[in-house]
């Protein structure tokens, strides 16, 4: 008997045992349903973890806003946002300041909680990860030091130095011709000045001197680039004072230029008074052209040759090395700076410089076949291997007429003209000067 109700007693302690873990089971799920203190907050700012480079004593503004839901019968679950920095939480209130404000929505089942956290970057220790905390929910903000790109700034300065480097290679390389180019394409043009030479030439009657002139210069010149040069190998300031034949003949002269070699350096007026003769070549002609040669200015100056360089800004000095033999040597490129600019001459138009001039002679603008310019076809010499100057061979002549015996004499008369040379065609022919002429030089010029 007492065994029996024992048994039943266990039993029924089980089923109530049951009942119960099921009865507290029931209301646990149903309270975890209907609290919102169980649910995750969403992170209304920022959208995800930022990352920010900043730079020491930059201020630093961080927002953390959050959407709750929110029951008023559950009060208790009211939530705020803690900061915290490498999970630590923030302390340091003199260093860090916090602002926080909440508000809800118009059904009041969200809660919308804002903190704005701000401070200064003082030190490396500024710097790291900060989190904004609510419900176990956390945001990162990554806090990071803003260092210069050396790299880049490296390779911006070699490209500039390399690029200047360049433009300084290339200028030292093409000023010359660069100038050249800027004279003849927009250089003044001195035309109807009255003058005839371009150049008045003053050398020393030297064998030296008188071939660099006769033989390098003026042929260079002339038959180069269309100069007309007026040559004179004597004395041009005899006692220190120019000739009236001189001041003539430079006033017909556009430059002068003075090949001022050692030999004309022994002049009385270079020994004596340089400096006063130079003057006097400075009032007949504006900045006179002074052409040294190389073993004069690498050995001993000349003092006549440190007085020009004295006056840099009045003359133009040129010096002859032995790289100025080519037509392409600066030599022949500051000459030509320092004489006028030269119109290159066409054949189809005749001589340009009489056509600026509006010179309307039809000898000279209208069918300028005497203008020839064809290229020498033998510029080695004459080796026999031109061809004719006329279109074709002149008709044979006899040297005795032949006189028929036979027959009347208006007869005689036709076949002594029949023996005459033609002259009918002499209207047709081509009378056009030669140009594969060579230019002799003259014995009283050697």
């Amino acid at each position: 008997m007492r065994m029996k109700l024992v048994t039943v007693l266990t039993a029924a302690g089980i089923l109530f045992l049951f009942a119960a873990v099921k009865g507290n089971g029931t209301g646990k799920n149903r309270t975890a349903q209907d609290n919102p203190c169980s649910t995750y907050p969403e992170f209304m700012s920022p959208f995800g973890n930022d990352t920010y480079q900043l730079y020491t004593g930059d201020q630093v503004t961080f927002n953390c806003t959050t959407k709750l839901q929110y029951d008023s019968r559950f009060t208790w679950c009211n939530s705020t946002i803690q900061w915290l920095k490498d999970g630590a939480m923030l302390v340091n209130a003199n260093h860090y300041t916090y602002s926080e404000r909440s508000w809800f929505d118009n059904n009041a089942t969200n809660k919308f909680i804002s903190s704005v956290l701000t401070f200064n970057i003082a030190s490396e220790k500024d710097y790291g990860v900060y989190s904004c905390l609510v419900r176990n929910s956390s945001m990162v903000f990554t806090l990071k030091s803003a260092s210069l790109n050396h790299t880049a700034a490296v390779l911006a300065a070699i490209l500039v130095l390399i690029f200047l480097v360049l433009a300084v290679l290339l200028i030292a390389k093409c000023r010359l011709n660069c100038k050249l180019w800027y004279r003849d394409k927009y250089g003044e043009l001195e035309m109807n000045d009255g003058k005839l030479y371009d150049a008045y030439v003053s050398y020393s009657s030297k064998t030296d001197d008188r071939k660099f002139v006769n033989f390098i210069l003026k042929p260079h010149l002339e038959n180069k680039y269309n100069y007309k040069l007026h040559l004179h190998d004597s004395n041009i300031l005899p006692n220190l004072e120019p000739s009236a034949e001189v001041i003539m003949n430079v006033s017909r002269c556009r430059r002068f230029i003075v090949v001022l070699s050692r030999a004309y350096l022994e002049q009385e007026w270079c020994t004596t008074n340089f400096r006063g003769g130079l003057w006097r070549l400075l009032e007949l002609s504006k900045k006179p052209i002074f052409i040294i040669f190389e073993n004069q200015s690498n050995g001993i100056a000349h003092p006549a040759i440190n007085i020009l360089k004295s006056h840099s800004k009045h003359v133009t000095l040129i010096s002859w090395t032995s790289r100025s033999v080519t037509s392409s040597s600066d030599f022949w490129k500051e000459l030509r700076l320092a004489l006028p600019r030269k119109i290159t001459h066409r054949c189809t138009v005749g001589d340009p410089q009489i056509h600026l001039q509006e010179d309307k002679d039809p000898m000279l603008l209208l069918n300028a076949d005497y203008l020839d310019c064809t290229a020498d076809p033998d510029p080695e010499g004459d080796l026999g291997v031109r061809g004719p100057i006329f279109k074709g061979p002149p008709p044979r002549v006899s040297a005795m007429p032949i006189v028929s015996t036979v027959g009347s004499s208006s007869s005689d008369h036709q076949d002594l003209n029949k023996t005459e040379i033609d002259v009918s065609d002499l209207g047709s022919r081509n009378y056009g000067a030669r140009s594969d002429f060579y230019c002799l030089v003259k014995d009283d010029d050697v």
